[in-house]
């Protein structure tokens, strides 16, 4: 009798532990790229129409959009980050360039996921990444050299309703005079999601933003030539933070 007792309990005791011990599923992770203007989609048929009604009131058109991001990062419950290397040069005028596999599978959990818009200073450096060479993403020496952060072209209809080119693209800040230069990357915290199986994970991008708040833009007066002017890149830098949310988890 004692020994089917020793028998029973241990075989209890093993299925517990079975039940306990089941492995933690690792899971794949592709991020997928939309964007808006105010809450309407945005894709590449809607390119070279002055349809867009920015907060000034004047009316621009979209022909080319395109960012980089870089330092992916999924940081879980006990702060500890799982960082992904490279980088991700997001292109409107290519479908098939809106999504991106991180490289490598993580656990299943919830996790905080970031980014940082463009290069950091350490990454940001001078002709070493050649699809961005090939990409012509390179920034002009007399500008400090280094990758642009984004390219946002189009035209607007200026106070006589003509249409005006506009180039509005975001680089490191640097000031040609004073030699001075200003970082203006920034880290995009898009908050919790929960990854229990393969994932698909959408990223918002309201272009509307890029041109409201906190700096609320005036196409008549800043349109090109923006990429030389000190000030004016801190102000696409201040505006960014607030273009990027977090969309649908599907899985």
């Amino acid at each position: 009798m004692k020994n089917y007792a020793i028998l029973f309990l241990s075989l209890f005791l093993f299925s517990c532990s079975s039940d306990n011990d089941e492995p933690i599923k690792e899971v794949s992770i592709d991020l997928k790229f939309t964007h808006n203007w105010g809450g309407t989609d945005v894709t590449k048929s809607d390119f070279n129409k002055i349809e867009f009604e920015n907060s000034k009131g004047v009316k621009q058109s979209i022909e080319r959009l395109r960012y980089l991001i870089s330092r992916i990062t999924l940081t879980d419950g006990n702060k500890k980050e799982i960082n992904f290397d490279g980088y991700k040069l997001v292109d409107l005028d290519d479908s098939d360039n809106l999504t991106h596999a991180l490289s490598q599978k993580i656990s299943e959990g919830s996790y905080n996921l970031s980014f940082t818009f463009g290069f950091n200073a350490e990454d940001n450096k001078d002709g070493v990444y050649k699809d961005l060479n090939t990409a012509s993403w390179e920034v002009p020496a007399m500008l400090n050299g280094g990758y642009h952060f984004m390219q946002l072209d189009g035209k607007y209809s200026d106070k006589v309703g003509n249409p005006q080119p506009y180039n509005f693209h975001a680089i490191q800040a640097y000031d040609q005079t004073t030699k001075e230069s200003k970082d203006t990357f920034f880290v995009v915290e898009l908050g919790t999601v929960s990854i229990k199986n393969n994932a698909t994970i959408t990223i918002n991008m309201d272009i509307s933003q890029w041109f409201k708040v906190p700096n609320e833009w005036d196409l008549n007066t800043l349109n090109v030539m923006l990429m030389g002017n000190f000030e004016v890149q801190k102000q696409i830098s201040d505006n960014g933070r607030n273009v990027f949310s977090l969309g649908g988890v599907s899985q």
